[in-house]
């Protein structure tokens, strides 16, 4: 799955991030790179996305929500997680 979103992202000229998850993991770092993907335009793939304690994956559900409300509606700047960032409407 890993490989084929990859694949995808190269056929179309998208960068593609894979980031390795651990059960360390906490919303803080998630929301760092959130950031950075939302900026950049670029895509991620998580593996072992089942290691993120219960609790962090309620977090990452609200910031991934937060970014896809501030794409469908056409921002170019929006506020993250209390900084307000820029948004690439391609991500």
């Amino acid at each position: 799955k890993t490989e084929t979103t990859k694949d995808l992202a190269k056929a179309i000229a998208k960068q593609c991030v894979v980031f390795n998850c651990s059960d360390g993991l906490d919303y803080l770092a998630m929301a760092k790179f959130f950031k950075g993907l939302a900026a950049a335009g670029a895509w991620a793939c998580f593996d072992e996305f089942n290691r993120i304690d219960l609790e962090v994956l309620s977090v990452v559900a609200q910031q991934v929500s937060s970014i896809q409300q501030a794409a469908m509606g056409g921002m170019k700047r929006f506020i993250f997680e209390g900084a307000e960032i820029g948004l690439d409407p391609a991500c």
